[in-house]
């Protein structure tokens, strides 16, 4: 029963596994058998997340340089991952951010820069390494979205965090119903508020209370953690979703469940 899990014979590429949710997610696609490349914009942070995997445990990961927002990058980049890998199964879209500015005074420069990232670079992305996984006949896509692309917040600041998860969980679907004639599923993760190393730094400036409220706002009654997105996405990377497509999954602590 444990093989359907594998991705032994599988290589994968996580745009955005240089920290954080997409950082654990490429080590737990590795511990599961995946030949792993990360890609993003820094090649500091590549070298800093590569060593860390290594060091965590003791698998090697390749790194390429890549800017998501820019359509000739992510085309270099499934030439020459293809080139080093022979052909990418899977694909992880970890990529994204969040500017936080009431609706009323939402600077639009910086309302399009988080679509032209967390919503049209994830397009770039499934479009090219999309092309790739048709001609093989198989492919596994895994989008990191976010429960505010089905729930809003309570508080102001979200109009454009929310409005670019909702638009890419509604494309998700969409090219799930597009490629699934090609033996290729499309899926998201929708995580809620996560201790990455760069939330750890907004919940320090919040006060000593911050992850104690956070917690008690949540039925499982602690905060997230990155690793617990790692289960989900081996689950949708591998044959034991063979017939998931078009879905997003929830580790958010039963947050969608009562918001």
């Amino acid at each position: 029963m444990q093989k359907i899990f594998s991705l032994e014979g599988k290589n994968a590429v996580v745009v955005g596994g240089a920290g954080g949710i997409g950082q654990a997610i490429a080590q737990g696609l590795a511990e599961a058998g995946a030949k792993v490349a990360i890609a993003s914009r820094s090649v500091d942070s590549l070298q800093r997340a590569v060593l860390e995997i290594k060091e965590a445990c003791g698998l090697e990961v390749k790194y390429y340089t890549v800017d998501a927002a820019v359509e000739s990058s992510v085309e270099a980049l499934v030439v020459e991952s293809v080139k080093d890998f022979g052909k990418v199964d899977i694909l992880v879209n970890a990529q994204g951010f969040n500017k936080k500015f009431n609706a009323e005074d939402f600077p639009m420069d910086s309302f399009k820069q988080m679509f032209d990232v967390n919503v049209i670079g994830v397009m770039m992305c499934c479009k090219h390494f999309g092309k790739h996984m048709i001609q093989n006949g198989y492919g596994k896509m895994v989008n990191l979205s976010s429960v505010r692309g089905r729930i809003a917040t309570k508080g102001p600041g979200n109009a454009g965090y929310c409005g670019t998860k909702g638009a890419l969980d509604m494309m998700t679907r969409q090219l799930a119903s597009e490629f699934g004639k090609y033996n290729i599923t499309v899926n998201a993760i929708g995580p809620t508020i996560t201790e990455t190393p760069m939330m750890t730094d907004i919940l320090n400036s919040r006060g000593p209370n911050a992850r104690k409220d956070l917690a008690e706002s949540l039925p499982m009654k602690r905060m997230a953690l990155p690793t617990d997105c790692v289960g989900p996405a081996i689950f949708l990377c591998s044959d034991a979703s063979g017939f998931v497509t078009g879905n997003i999954i929830y580790p958010d602590g039963g947050l969608t469940a009562i918001g």
